[in-house]
């Protein structure tokens, strides 16, 4: 399995001269929360960074920094850790865990922003994958009361 046939292909981005309150809003609109920071030009926009609500909630308001002083490019994550499409789900499972990061935007072999796989996007794969294997002792008593009656 690889992470480009797992991940949403749908991604809010942003300029890194955004303003916080401009990203707060798009999350909002948009029901996410983050926003891949991209540099534009290509075909692709090229990721550069990432900010989430959570760099918003702790780096910026229980620090009382007021938002009109920063802009995006001043609290984005910089050491921006991406998967490639043909990656593997569990290599870049591994990579997350290694680094604890919960979301990893993925490019194509030119580094353009192809989608974005995040931790809720696993946990979603992960669980139908146990409850299929979950069925296997089910489907095993079937086929042996078929067969060896």
């Amino acid at each position: 399995m690889t992470v480009g046939k797992f991940c949403n292909r749908e991604v809010v981005i942003a300029d890194k001269n955004s303003t916080i309150l401009e990203v707060a809003r798009l999350m909002r609109q948009h029901h996410v929360g983050d926003v891949v920071i991209v540099h534009p030009g290509g075909d692709k926009p090229k990721p550069i960074g990432i900010l989430t609500d959570r760099d918003i909630v702790v780096e910026l308001l229980a620090a009382e920094v007021p938002l009109d002083a920063v802009s995006v490019g001043d609290v984005m994550t910089f050491a921006l850790v991406t998967a490639r499409e043909q990656d593997s789900i569990w290599d870049t499972l591994q990579s997350m865990r290694t680094k604890g990061i919960r979301r990893v935007p993925v490019v194509n072999d030119q580094g353009g922003l192809e989608g974005i796989l995040t931790v809720d996007d696993l946990l979603e794969l992960l669980a139908e994958e146990l409850i299929l294997l979950a069925k296997v002792p089910v489907r095993e008593q079937m086929r042996e009361e078929k067969t060896r009656p």
